[in-house]
């Protein structure tokens, strides 16, 4: 006579999920979603629109552990925050990514990048699309509800993240590069335009590596999570949650409310710009030509 095994059920949450918790931090994320919003429709700043959905993701997923705190073994809430949480990073990542390269074209200083300018922006985002696809594939197997898929999409999910942590690594060190160079030897237009204050190259420069921080310190905690596995320590204690992933990725958002990159680029020529690629290299030809006349202009004036 056989006997069938049945697979053993996932325990979704080892507590009762706060609700105070979680309504203040769908609150601060939705606040934030709503003036990122007004910033990304006044600016046309298009490339940022993944820190926006971004945002919106880590709002909907406090919601979802809103819902939980009532039925902690509803799947649909479970899946919405578990999910939405996990890869709503990975958004904000990319848009780092993507300001950094406008940064550096905007400056004319595509000569300190150590990537080419025109890679530099494709390879950390397929990077980063990889390692999405690798956290939602992950978390999609850990729908299925059992200790078996849930391994797995953990495995999946870690796999992600540690793709997430190498291109970031890998970006942190030319933007490091990139900083230490234009200091250096800065561009005729770097050294025209403003650098401290909400406007200031320098200021949008070092709030990317402040978000960047709190992202990767959010990443490794993430997997040392994905480590311990559902019934490890960090799992098991919501608390942690809080302290190294809903408080960092709120204040990483918020640090772009504050120092907008539209503030920064394009700023002066916001009115000629269509959002795309096209829109960028006719404005960059402008701030090229612009340079260009300040340099005749000096060697008049030393004749």
């Amino acid at each position: 006579m056989s006997t069938e095994v049945v697979p053993q059920k996932y325990v979704f949450y080892y507590y009762t999920p706060s609700i105070v918790a979680a309504a203040i931090f769908a609150v601060i994320f939705a606040l934030t979603t709503i003036a990122h919003g007004f910033q990304l429709i006044r600016s046309r700043t298009w490339y940022f629109i993944p820190m926006f959905i971004g945002a919106l993701m880590e709002a909907i997923g406090y919601v979802g552990r809103i819902m939980s705190h009532s039925d902690k073994e509803n799947l649909g809430p479970y899946i919405m925050q578990s999910l939405l949480l996990l890869v709503a990073p990975a958004l904000f990542a990319a848009s780092i990514y993507m300001v950094l390269g406008r940064l550096i074209a905007y400056l004319d200083a595509a000569h300190h990048s150590m990537i080419r300018l025109n890679w530099l922006t494709k390879f950390f985002v397929l990077g980063d699309v990889l390692s999405f696809m690798m956290q939602g594939g992950g978390g999609g197997m850990m729908a299925k509800a059992t200790e078996e898929s849930a391994d797995l999409g953990q495995k999946l999910i870690l796999g992600g993240l540690f793709v997430q942590l190498l291109f970031f690594g890998g970006f942190v060190v030319v933007a490091i590069r990139f900083h230490t160079q234009i200091v250096r030897e800065p561009t005729v237009l770097a050294s025209s335009l403003q650098t401290g204050g909400k406007n200031g190259w320098l200021t949008l420069l070092r709030v990317l590596y402040g978000a960047s921080a709190l992202i990767m310190v959010r990443s490794i905690f993430r997997v040392v999570e994905y480590i311990q596995g559902n019934k490890g320590y960090l799992m098991r204690n919501e608390v942690w949650l809080y302290i190294f992933d809903a408080v960092l990725m709120a204040a990483a958002v918020f640090l772009f409310n504050l120092v907008h990159p539209s503030n920064v680029i394009l700023s002066e020529d916001r009115k000629g710009y269509t959002g795309g690629e096209a829109g960028l290299q006719d404005v960059e030809m402008q701030r090229h030509h612009g340079g260009r006349k300040h340099r005749d202009s000096e060697n008049r004036q030393r004749r």
